[in-house]
């Protein structure tokens, strides 16, 4: 099954509530930004997301971390595509407040939301040939 993973530091404006806490919906973005991903190189569409099963927020995201979403399609069916998503924090920023750009790599990356979802494309879009 195809694969993908994308990282992306979380910047200041990615942060929605107090003390630069970053939002779950901006994991679920970079999951709907896998998924399409996915479907491109799966199908040579970009499909549309039906909805998430299941989604569940781990551990919290600051302004200043690295996250790595890695993505994968676990079922292909006549339209859809079932799809599995993971976010870790690879990198965790604003470690010490007497110096603002201190940071660390975890010894393991830490899981901080996990995801299954479906995505639809039409068989007329179905553009490659398996």
């Amino acid at each position: 099954m195809e694969k993908v993973i994308l990282r992306q530091r979380m910047a200041v404006h990615d942060a929605h509530y107090s003390g630069q806490l970053v939002d779950g919906a901006r994991m679920l973005g970079l999951f709907g930004d896998a998924a399409t991903e996915l479907l491109i190189r799966h199908d040579g569409d970009e499909g549309l997301f039906a909805g998430y099963e299941t989604v569940e927020f781990k551990a919290p995201v600051y302004a200043g971390d690295y996250v790595e979403v890695h993505a994968a399609i676990t079922r292909v069916g006549n339209t859809s595509r079932s799809m599995e998503f993971f976010a870790y924090k690879v990198i965790r920023a604003n470690v010490d407040p007497a110096v603002p750009s201190a940071a660390d790599v975890p010894d393991s990356p830490e899981l901080v939301c996990y995801a299954r979802g479906t995505c639809v494309v039409p068989k007329g879009l179905q553009r490659v040939k398996r």
